[in-house]
């Protein structure tokens, strides 16, 4: 490596790169986990080379003279849409449902096939249900602490926000294409 790329980053460096990877993830160019690992790489990186590796599939930030977007108003607070939108009481009730809803249902057969194997063969079995509920729904308990604990339930909301409003865009842009399309009604009839 020679030049710049070989140069040691700074601190700032790493920062304004992990601004940016920021932008990336609301923007939707990056998800979630792909964010995380460029973060986690950004604030690793020794050289300016393994930071601009992080960037170099990302298109450069417009500046906001050239940008076709309207700005925010001066001293406005930056709001994000989605977070907004998504800050609502059921998304950790639908986080929780998601997450354990399997459980009982799982278990509910599980049980069933035990009983049902019980009374065929006229004589209590052991319970070998408990060898797949208490293991699981120790995993789960886990996995519930530490996902309120980090947001989870937030966060996975707003990337289905972010893709339902994808999806509207994408039926949009297609409904408008259908409009712009010529309708075989419209055609001059054939004369033959």
């Amino acid at each position: 490596m020679d030049g710049r790329d070989g140069m040691r980053a700074a601190d700032a460096d790493r920062a304004a790169v992990a601004d940016r990877l920021r932008v990336a993830l609301d923007e939707g160019r990056l998800d979630l986990h792909e964010y995380d690992e460029r973060l986690q790489r950004a604030y690793a990186a020794r050289t300016y080379a393994e930071l601009e590796a992080l960037l170099s599939d990302l298109p450069p930030v417009t500046p906001e003279q050239r940008s076709t977007l309207a700005p925010a108003a001066p001293g406005a607070p930056a709001v994000d849409p989605l977070a907004d939108q998504v800050a609502g009481r059921g998304v950790t009730a639908r986080w929780l449902a998601d997450l354990w809803l399997p459980y009982p249902q799982v278990i509910a057969v599980v049980v069933t096939i035990w009983a049902v194997t019980s009374l065929l063969s006229q004589e209590l079995l052991y319970f070998w249900p408990a060898w797949v509920a208490g293991p699981w729904g120790a995993v789960l308990v886990i996995r519930t602490v530490s996902g309120l604990s980090a947001g989870e339930p937030r966060r996975q909301a707003i990337e289905r926000e972010r893709k339902r409003q994808r999806r509207r865009a994408k039926r949009e842009r297609k409904r408008e294409l259908r409009a712009g399309e010529p309708d075989e009604r419209d055609a001059p009839p054939a004369v033959g």
